[in-house]
Parts: structure tokens; C-alpha cells; sequence
């Protein structure tokens, strides 16, 4: 207070301080990894997603989803729930705060055959809240006097919260192997029979986050055909589900009730072998249409199932929209609501996203640069305190070398460093040395962002077009083609922008390349991978839409 009366005096003409701000209290917006924390230590999210946006409120969401799991529960129904939210809404932390709720019901200890399951096929995202929980976990105990070790803090949090092919391969430990006629069944020399339960998992409530990247059956069947990589690499022949199919089959096995939770972000597939939400709603319509469905009023958008929704479930009876499922609010960006449209706008290359950005840019800058050692400062000089930043790339992005980059490489260790060391460790992001891709930051937060734009996704002539990089050639390549494989390789890519340029909490800076023109005296140019033109366009369009070159 001394400090604020200091300042004060100092500009005696500025208005006095509203005692009323004096008093208020200080409620910043949480990090996932800060709300995880305070949801696993006291079961309870009570005050913790307070934020500087208006008419944000995931209470409702949540209350609704553990309605409908008391329903289930109540009438031995089975039922499964889509929830929505533009990028950065809290649908993680909507999932974790009902499996805790619903795991513990406001005891110390969780309540018998009660119990929901978070799962997720984000490994970075469950790797960097399960170590953020386990450290945390340790820590507490520590400061009550009690010695834990991390390894069975690590186990504990592991029972809540689990990668989603470790938690498949217990289920596929009880099915008859080999598959036979193309029907899955339960071997029952694998698995004890309950008398009220049937066959199902320990959990009646599976949550499932970013449901949209759930396997297709090509990816899963030759996963399982091979072996796989994860839990107790169960060999499966001749695998007749998707993944989406396989979770819900798994929860159909009980015989008094389940609910499943999808929590999906529109767009946001990213990789090869990622089927959506459609392939959700195609298991539902075509196996499973005795599940009662509720669903978000957004999922008919296009950017979820395509916009088919409606059409695919046009014959089931057993479905119901609800506003509660939708979360449209981004507490990532707490700062502007905005956000999120300006991103969707600025990618389809619409007119509105000018007018948007001259709302948003006050609150939330984006600025854009061509010199990445300007982009470092940039993002030094506007971090503070605790506060964390980072370098973003793209999967496909192929030169950032010359720009003294270093793409952090794709495993838990590494992920787990680059998000929570503090800016003491050179594995820290804080660092701006290693760069993380879509893969790794899907689901997760920085405060601010620097997002390194290569050659991969350029604006040429009016629109974006699509460049990999064969290594083997020394030479981009467009990606032409209506094959369905053509066409999902560039929504993956087109999908990866989305995901980068809605990770940063309080501000981003954009960096393109101004590339490489030079040529040597025998006229052939120094590096050919990087010339201007590549860059040329993309930095020009995000320039005319109003982000301000620093």
C-alpha cells in the first residue's frame, strides 16, 4: 500500500485509487496445472476459476453432467454426454472436477464402486499433469510432516487420471483373443462375472477428453495387429471397433448403469489417424443407439462432425440438446472473450477478423515480427513474476534451424522439463530455446507465446495452401490432391495453426521468417529452402488485418 500511496503522490493530477479496489480481493485466473492442483489436494474448485471475464461459469456445465450421471445411476440407464467449448473454455478442467466430485462426493476417501475415470490420448497433457500432481502431492506432505515418495504419489494420481491406451488394454485383457466372426465378446476364463455389474470396468463414469482425437478402426486395428507400444502390448488380430466404439462397448459390458463424458474441441484433429467426433455419433447411431445421448447445441457446428450431427442422428429418439453443454467462454484468454472468434476468423480469411482484433489488441496483443531475437525480447520484456513463455512450432515446420531453434523432441521427460521447471533450468520454456509442436501443447497453456510461421502453411493469392518438406528432394511440396488422405493431411495441418495460436493466456508474438534471398556469385541462391516468397504473403496478410510489427 506504501508503494501505491508513493505513485500516487507522484502524479498528483491522476485520479485517487477506488477504495473499493483496495479491499476487493485478489482472484487471478488459474493455469490448468494450478487448477488441477488445487482440484486434486481438496476436491473442490470453489472460487479457483475466478477470472476477468464476463459471464464465465463452468459451474453450470458441470452441475449438469453430474445430473445425468445421478439419473443413470438411479434408473440403471446408460448415457453419454458431448460437451463443447471454444479453445481454452476449461472442458479440462470441467472433466477432472467431475471425477473427482463424483469419485469422492465431499469424503476424504472415494466412495465405493462410485468412482469416474479422467482419460485422455493426450500423452503430453496426462504426463505433465500427473507430475504436476505428484510433485504437489509430495510437497504437501512434506509440509505436514510426512515422508511420500514421488513413485507412489505418481500411482495414486495414475488412478484418476490415465492415458487412454493403458486403460483400453485392461479391457482388452478380457475379451476372447482371437476375435472371432468379427464380434468381440468377453472370455469369461479373463473376468469375473459381478451378479448386479456384468462384465464392466471398476468405473461406472469414463470421461474422455479431446474426444475428437480418438482413434479410427485402420489406426487401432493396425496398433493392436502390431502389438502396440503402451501396458501390456496385447496383440489383437482382425480388431472390428475404432476406439470410439471399443470405450462405449467397454461400458456397455455393465449391466446396471455408466455415463461417458466426450469433452471435444471443434478443429482440432491433428494428426493421421485422429477420426473426430463423427466417428463418435456414426458408433452411437449404428451400435449403440440404446444409449441416451445429450448433447451440446454446438455440436452441429461445422467445425464438429463436419456439420452433420443432425443428420447422422436424425432417427434416434434417445437424444437431447442442451445449452449447459457448452462452454463459450476461453478462461485461457480471460482477458477477451474474443479471442477464439478472432483466431476462427483470421483462419478462414474473413473480413471481421480486422474489426475483431482492433477490440481484442488493447487487452490481448498479438504482435508480429520477422527477427526472431526481437520476438525473444518481446516476450521477456512482457513476462513477469511467475508467469511462463514459450516457443511454438508446427509439426510440419521444417527451418527453424537457422533461427537457432531446437524442436523439443516428443516424450514425457522432455514435456514434463519444458512446462514445469522454473527459469532456472535450461530444459525450462521459459528459455526460448526448445520449441514445442501442436503435439506436445494441445491441451495445455503459456501466459505468453512466441509462434515461430514457417513455409508449411502459407497465404498465397487469396488463400492458404499447404507445403511439406521432403528432406530427400532439398524442396517443399505443395499438397494438391481431393484423395480423403490428401484432404485430412491438410486439415491436420490447417488444425495445427488453430491449436498454436490459442495457447498463449495474455499475449503472443508472431514470428515469420523474412527467409533467405541471397545468392552466391554462380547465381544459385545460398539456401532455396527458405526464400522470401515463402514468407512473403503470410506475413502481408496478418500485417493488413492489424497485428503491429514490433
Amino acid at each position: 500500500m506504501k508503494v501505491i500511496d508513493r505513485v500516487l503522490d507522484s502524479y498528483p493530477n491522476e485520479k485517487q485509487i477506488d477504495e473499493n479496489w483496495i479491499i476487493s480481493p485478489y482472484s487471478p485466473t488459474p493455469t490448468i496445472i494450478e487448477a488441477a492442483r488445487a482440484l486434486y489436494e481438496n476436491h473442490s474448485v470453489e472460487d479457483i476459476t475466478r477470472h476477468e471475464a464476463d459471464k464465465v461459469n463452468t459451474d453450470k456445465t458441470i452441475d449438469y453432467l453430474l445430473k445425468v450421471i445421478a439419473d443413470s445411476k438411479k434408473n440403471n440407464k446408460k448415457s453419454i454426454c458431448f460437451v463443447t467449448g471454444v479453445p481454452g473454455a476449461g472442458k479440462t478442467l470441467v472433466g477432472l472436477e467431475v471425477a473427482i466430485r463424483q469419485t469422492y462426493q465431499g469424503r476424504k476417501e472415494p466412495v465405493k464402486d462410485e468412482g469416474a475415470v479422467y482419460l485422455s490420448g493426450n500423452g503430453p497433457l496426462v504426463a505433465v499433469l500427473t507430475e504436476a500432481l505428484a510433485q504437489d502431492n509430495v510437497k504437501k506432505e512434506k509440509e505436514r510432516g510426512n515422508r511420500k515418495k514421488i513413485t507412489d504419489a505418481r500411482r495414486e494420481v495414475r488412478k484418476s487420471i490415465q492415458i487412454i491406451h493403458r486403460y483400453r488394454d485392461n479391457m482388452l485383457a478380457k475379451i476372447k483373443n482371437p476375435v472371432e466372426n468379427g464380434i468381440l465378446q468377453i472370455d469369461p476364463s479373463k473376468a469375473i462375472k459381478n451378479e448386479e455389474s456384468g462384465y464392466g470396468e471398476v468405473e461406472h463414469v469414463a470421461i474422455f477428453d479431446e474426444a475428437q482425437r480418438s482413434w479410427t478402426h485402420k489406426r487401432l486395428a493396425d496398433y493392436l495387429k502390431r502389438g502396440g507400444t503402451y501396458g501390456n502390448k496385447i496383440k489383437v488380430q482382425n480388431f472390428p471397433l475404432s476406439e470410439a466404439e471399443f470405450l462405449i462397448w467397454s461400458l456397455d459390458q455393465r449391466q446396471d448403469w455408466a455415463t461417458i463424458i466426450c469433452l471435444v474441441g471443434g478443429g482440432q484433429e491433428i494428426n493421421t489417424g485422429e477420426a473426430g467426433i463423427s466417428e463418435w455419433i456414426k458408433a452411437i447411431n449404428d451400435k449403440f443407439s440404446h444409449w441416451n445421448v445429450y448433447i451440446s447445441n454446438k455440436l452441429t457446428d461445422k467445425e464438429y462432425a463436419e456439420g452433420k450431427v443432425n443428420e447422422v442422428l436424425s432417427n434416434n429418439k434417445n437424444v437431447k440438446f442442451a445449452d449447459e453443454l457448452h462452454l463459450a467462454v476461453s478462461l485461457r484468454s480471460f482477458r477477451t472473450e474474443k479471442l477464439s472468434l478472432f483466431i476462427n476468423n483470421l483462419l478462414d480469411v474473413n473480413d471481421i477478423a480486422l474489426e475483431l482484433y482492433k477490440d481484442i489488441k488493447e487487452k490481448y496483443p498479438i504482435v508480429l515480427t520477422r527477427d526472431m531475437e526481437k520476438a525473444r525480447r518481446w516476450i521477456h520484456d512482457n513476462t513477469r513474476g511467475n508467469e511462463r513463455s514459450g516457443v511454438l512450432v508446427s509439426k510440419e515446420s521444417a527451418r527453424y534451424k537457422p533461427l537457432a531453434i531446437h524442436v523439443l523432441p516428443n516424450d514425457d521427460d522432455n514435456t514434463i522439463h519444458w512446462f514445469l521447471d522454473d527459469k532456472t533450468d535450461t530444459r525450462s520454456s521459459n528459455y526460448l530455446e526448445d520449441a514445442v509442436t501442436e503435439i506436445q501443447v494441445q491441451g495445455l497453456e503459456l501466459d505468453y507465446t512466441c509462434l515461430l510461421w514457417d513455409a508449411d502453411m502459407r497465404y498465397e493469392n487469396g488463400k492458404w495452401h499447404f507445403y511439406r518438406f521432403n528432406v530427400n528432394r532439398q524442396q517443399w511440396v505443395e499438397q494438391i490432391g481431393n484423395s480423403e488422405s490428401k484432404q485430412d493431411l491438410i486439415k491436420y495441418m490447417f488444425n495445427a495453426y488453430r491449436v498454436l495460436l490459442t495457447r498463449a493466456r495474455k499475449g503472443m508474438v508472431i514470428c515469420i521468417p523474412k527467409g533467405n534471398g541471397n545468392k552466391f556469385a554462380n547465381g544459385f541462391y545460398e539456401d532455396s529452402t527458405r526464400l522470401p516468397e515463402f514468407y512473403d504473403g503470410t506475413y502481408e496478410y496478418l500485417k493488413n488485418i492489424g497485428l503491429e510489427e514490433i
